[in-house]
């Protein structure tokens, strides 16, 4: 039984502990590290150091070269989510790496202040539904509002990045409010205007009837969503033949009375059909009867019109009827027949064929008489012709709403139905409702209502009751919805302010060629965003809102005077005012200055025009914005122009990445940045986008909390999703990084400072750091972890350089692997001094340390708090100029200690040496018996085809022996006396290739003989039934000789080795077991003491040998004295010995095998 320590047992473990502090050269790390409050104290010795800045400070002082960073602003009216986490850590990441090659790298964090995502907070939160309700309201007083809740969240911001580890500059920030930045934002656009690049335009456009706003096309492709939309086939009665109709199909029945036109394909073949039904003829292509025309009675949704693909019904069975008399069975047949004819003869008839251009000029009837004066007007409804017409879907004639469709817009001005400088026939106002224009039953509806009440509804019923309505049914289609306020948009013409980004179309594509900018994944920037850049359009920069940089354009009553203003200085000259009261250029601060008409006094004074900039355009200026560019720091951007790198997600390709291009190009000619890393999406695990309303997704504060940020960081990092891929958060992910990462590779730490600590007690020699161990190492491992570290050195530097994340963070993690399942748990024992030899002890400690401290320098961008943590344990060994933090030091060059080859050397030992002792280790776990794996065993065979890799084996046999527990090795090259091969040939590759000849393959593979399968592993291929087969196309399964194997003699192997271990037992073999038991459960009770390795202790011992138990517990540790001396490093005193007034630590009884041994720890007597 297991006695608890007396209670001045702790205090003089403490006491014990101070003592070591001031004898050794290290301290301690704890045995059970939690991270997430490691990481607390670290952010506070930051803070109260203030590294970072410190950081800053070095680098400017030293004049280092400058490595240019923008960060794209987030809004922050909202809380920080996983893509926020992923994309600042990857910010973080390369800028800490720029900063330790060399560089001095300001990081400035930005905030988007103006735009829709705050406007729309406020409309919710005042209910406010119009722009009638602003204005009542006051912009002024609007402005206010927005303004206050700009930076809502700033705080929970700051704390957020800040405990992710991210060192970005909060108190140096720039917001887009700020009056400096908005007036580079003036600057930007006045040199686009005169370039020539802006223009004022009415254009069909995306518009937000929520935010009574139009949306950029990109802005558009952001929220498309699958919805259900009624669609109809309406007739439109020829003037001079009311009894022939033109059909047009429609999915947005509510431009209907807002109708024009006609539009057909001059190219395309029509028919005029009689409609049996109705009695009327209709004319459409005809390629397009079948869809109109389809089964009688039924308006069902098809592929082509949004529907799904036709199930087949499973019929049911019909009852067997008892025989019918003759007679009603023939009036059946009859009945059945005519029925049958009657479904054969059509319900159309084609009367007549003709080609597009044979409609063109035909004048209709319109639908409705809202706008009947627009015939004589302007010559409107009657038939065009397009090329955009196609016969895809629908019936081949599109019908014409110039105010709600580019294209109509586009055809019915180049025909004369509308005309340029005139108003548009629009009967919706800026909210989407129908104004009176369209009579009392549609006026104050919303055109995208939804309902029996809608408009679409009214619509259908009117048209349905003038005999219009040819056919309606549901259309499932994808819709673009407004980003902002989810609401679906509208197709509207509107005017607004454009950059002509097509006039700089070449120079766009040109500027993202792999010379001027590299993306990391290239296929992002050579397949989107390229494809983007081709499909160029102008670009909408104007809004109808009051929250943003006003556009800097003032303009005549009449129109034909306009002045763009391009700084505060320019406005006060051109206006009057006093340059120092403007102070704020918001609209409620601007808007009431004019200017004076230049064509003189009896001119009204020019005013500014109503609309501000889109947010996009404003965030794509602040390479500019945030430097005040060109009123300040002139020479310093110019100098760092363009920047060094940049990062967001995907969806940025058509935002802000977009918008740089754009507005570097118009003004420079090049690209705003020169590396690009664009990251995918964070999912949640269900697949799904996360939502806070499903609360499908843990709260990022409790996952830092539980495992820490570093956890998070490296778990988001070492995923797809930089690789722009998608990538499903699971919580489970960061904990097992910490448990297979971050655990081993803290253990690796805590083990070299306890056994550097040992080293020190034991020789009396303090630990210092030996640079040269790279040259001096004569041990295999120490030589193979050491090559490993330098070519990961050299892998990081040419990788990061590249920007290849991906890559890097894998191979970083296989060397912690190795490091920690390879070099450390092969070299426990040696490190320990556990064979006396102090000089392979301290060679495999200098090793592990170098190791230890050059990873905590490659592992500082990506694992920021734990290499703190770590360098803090390990620095004192560097010197007493080392550094105070390990974010102060710069990446390792690579040595040129090693020969051409030597790493792979290296590998292909240690490869060899895992290999054999992985699959010895499989023998002894399955074959061993009663053997327990502290028992050695006699003999090793090692068998392989080549003598290299049996070279190799023996060099490493010391620590093959080490970790099999094994006395001998003997190595054959005979495969054919202890091997043998077995053909297990791949059915579905062979069955795919060869078909009917797979059969006799296969037979042929499995009856091969030994000197045929040996050929065939050694060639890679063979010839079999006429056919070459490779080894990718089978398993090459070799086993222990069949003949040779016996209970004792058993083998293993991985396809390469066999492994073959000799289980047979004698008392030395056993008896070492049992001392190796002893000293197991002696090392076990100081660690539920929680001793250090360095705490000396006093062992007893006392014995109940059971009568029948043949090894006597007695005898093996009177045999044993120097296993426990050199494993121990102390006697086993007879519990008899032990002094009355002894101080117990621990005491507890081990049962081994049918005996019993009482061990107890004691504190040495001073």
């Amino acid at each position: 039984m297991a006695s608890a320590a007396p209670k001045d047992a702790g205090a003089a473990n403490e006491a014990k502990e101070k003592d070591a502090k001031t004898t050794f050269t290290f301290d301690l790390a704890h045995d059970s590290p939690r991270f997430p409050a490691m990481e607390e104290t670290i952010l506070k010795e930051w803070e109260k150091k203030d590294t970072f800045r410190e950081s800053l400070r070095r680098s400017k002082e030293a004049k280092l070269p400058e490595y240019m960073f923008y960060d794209g602003p987030p809004f922050a009216t909202g809380m920080p989510h996983y893509g926020h986490i992923l994309a600042g850590t990857i910010k973080d990441i390369v800028t800490r790496y720029a900063h330790q090659t060399g560089h001095h790298v300001e990081r400035r964090f930005g905030w988007d202040c103006h735009g829709l995502p705050v406007e729309h907070e406020i409309d919710k939160k005042l209910g406010i539904k119009t722009k009638e309700d602003v204005l009542m309201m006051g912009i002024d007083r609007y402005n206010a509002e927005c303004r206050s809740i700009v930076m809502r969240y700033s705080s929970a911001w700051r704390e957020t990045i800040t405990r992710c580890g991210r060192w970005i500059d909060f108190d140096n920030d720039y917001k887009t409010l700020d009056t400096k930045f908005m007036e580079s934002v003036w600057w930007v656009f006045s040199q686009l205007h005169k370039k020539n690049l802006v223009y004022r335009g009415f254009k069909v456009m995306p518009y937000s009837t929520a935010c009574t706003t139009p949306l950029s096309n990109f802005e558009t492709a952001q929220n498309y969503q699958q919805v259900r939309d009624p669609s109809v086939i309406v007739n439109f009665p020829l003037l001079k033949d009311e009894k022939t109709c033109l059909l047009a199909w429609t999915t947005t029945p509510w431009t209907l009375p807002s109708n024009l036109g006609l539009c057909v394909n001059k190219a395309f073949t029509y028919v005029k059909v009689l409609d049996k039904k109705s009695g009327k003829n209709f004319i459409l292509a005809k390629s397009r009867i079948p869809f109109v025309y389809r089964e009688e009675g039924k308006a069902v949704k098809n592929e082509e019109n949004g529907g799904k693909k036709k199930k087949k019904s499973k019929k049911k069975k019909k009852k067997k009827e008892a025989p019918k008399p003759e007679q009603e069975a023939k009036e059946e047949a009859k009945k059945e027949e005519k029925q049958a004819e009657k479904k054969k003869e059509k319900s159309y008839e084609i009367l007549e064929e003709m080609k597009g251009e044979d409609l063109v000029g035909l004048e209709y009837k319109p639908l409705f008489d809202f706008f009947a004066g627009q015939r004589e007007k302007n010559g409107a409804f009657r038939v065009v012709a397009d090329d955009y017409v196609l016969d895809g879907n629908g019936v081949g004639i599109v019908h014409q709403a110039p105010a709600f469709g580019e294209d109509d817009y586009r055809v019915c001005l180049e025909n004369g139905i509308i005309k340029r400088g005139e108003e548009l026939v629009c009967p919706v106002d800026d909210n989407g409702i129908y104004t009176a224009e369209v009579g009392e039953d549609l006026a104050g509806k919303h055109v995208k209502g939804k309902g029996a009440d809608s408009a679409d509804s009214i619509i259908c019923r009117k048209l349905k009751a003038a005999g219009r309505l040819v056919l309606k049914e549901e259309y499932d289609h994808e819709y673009p919805f407004c980003w902002r306020s989810d609401t679906p948009l509208i197709y509207r013409a509107v005017p607004s302010w454009f950059v002509n980004v097509p006039k700089i179309k070449e120079q766009l594509v040109a500027n993202n060629s792999r010379e001027k900018t590299v993306w990391v994944p290239e296929n992002v920037q050579t397949g989107r965003f390229h494809n983007w850049l081709v499909d160029a359009r102008d670009w909408a920069v104007s809004r109808n809102r009051y929250w943003g940089t006003p556009i800097p354009v003032w303009q005549s009553e009449d129109g034909k005077e306009i002045k763009v203003i391009g700084s505060i200085e320019e406005l006060a000259k051109a206006s009057g005012v006093d340059a120092k009261t403007i102070t704020d250029i918001h609209r409620d601060k601007i808007d009431h200055i004019t200017i004076p008409d230049p064509r003189g006094e009896g001119y009204p004074p020019m005013k500014r025009t109503t609309e501000v900039f889109d947010c996009w355009f404003e965030s794509g200026s602040m390479p500019y914005g945030q430097l005040h560019y060109p009123f300040e720091n002139k020479e310093s951007f110019e100098a760092k122009f363009p920047a060094d790198f940049i990062a967001e997600g995907l969806d940025q390709t058509r935002g802000w990445f977009y918008t740089l291009m754009v507005i570097s190009t118009a003004l420079f000619g090049q690209p705003a940045f020169k590396n690009l890393i664009v990251n995918g999406l964070v999912l949640a695990a269900d697949g799904k986008k996360m939502s806070k309303r499903l609360k499908n997704y843990p709260d990022p504060r409790k996952i830092i909390n539980d495992y820490g940020a570093d956890a998070l960081r490296l778990y988001l990092i070492n995923s797809p999703v930089v690789r722009a891929q998608e990538f499903r958060f699971k919580k489970e992910g960061v904990k097992g990084v910490v448990k297979e990462v971050f655990l081993p590779w803290y253990h690796a730490m805590r083990f070299f400072l306890e056994n550097a600590r040992r080293y020190e007690m034991v020789s009396g020699k303090k630990f210092e750091k030996r640079d040269n161990i790279y040259t001096e190492a004569t041990n295999q491992m120490d030589k193979w972890i050491l090559l490993r570290l330098n070519e990961l050195v050299r892998f990081f530097r040419k990788e990061m350089k590249a920007y290849h994340l991906y890559t890097v963070i894998p191979e970083l993690m296989r060397f912690i692997e190795d490091l920690t399942n390879k070099y450390v748990k092969y070299n426990r024992d040696r490190m320990k001094g556990t064979d006396g030899n102090l000089d392979e002890a301290l060679c495999s400690l200098q090793a592990l340390f170098q190791v230890l401290n050059t990873m905590c320098c490659l592992m500082a961008p990506f694992t920021p708090f734990l290499v703190e943590y770590m360098y803090g344990k390990l620095k004192v060994a560097n010197g007493a100029d080392a550094e105070d933090s390990v974010h102060f030091l710069m990446i390792p060059e690579e040595k040129s200690f090693d020969k051409e080859g030597d790493a792979k050397i290296a590998d292909f030992c240690i490869s060899a040496l895992v290999s054999v002792v992985d699959n010895g280790r499989v023998v002894r776990t399955n074959s061993s018996g009663n053997i327990s794996g502290r028992t050695p065993l006699r003999k090793m065979l090692i068998v392989h085809s080549d003598q290299k890799f049996l070279d190799a084996a023996k060099d490493l046999q010391t620590y093959i022996k080490d970790q099999i527990n094994v006395k001998e090795i003997e190595l054959s090259t005979d495969l054919k006396k202890y091997a043998h091969f077995k053909v297990i040939p791949d059915r579905r590759k062979l069955g795919k290739r060869l078909g009917r000849k797979q059969s006799a393959c296969h037979k042929a593979l499995c009856a091969l003989n030994m000197d045929q399968i040996q050929k065939f592993r050694a060639e890679g291929k063979i010839e079999v039934e006429g056919e070459t087969v490779t080894l990718d196309e089978v398993e090459l399964k070799v086993e222990m000789n069949p003949k040779i194997k016996t209970k004792e003699f058993v083998g293993q192997s991985d396809g390469d080795v066999l492994v073959i271990l000799d289980f047979t037992m004698d008392d030395d073999l056993l008896t070492e077991g049992k001392a190796r038991d002893i000293t197991q459960n002696v090392q076990g009770l100081r660690k539920a003491a929680k001793l250090n390795p360095t705490d000396k202790v006093e062992v007893y011992y006392k014995i109940e040998d059971h009568k029948d138990e043949k090894l006597k517990l007695t005898d093996v540790v009177a045999k044993s004295g120097d296993v426990f001396k050199q494993r121990l490093r102390t006697e086993l005193v007879a519990y008899d010995k032990m002094a009355k007034d002894a101080n117990k630590i621990k005491e507890e009884t081990f049962t081994l095998g049918k005996s019993k041994i009482t061990i107890a720890l004691v504190t040495p007597k001073k």
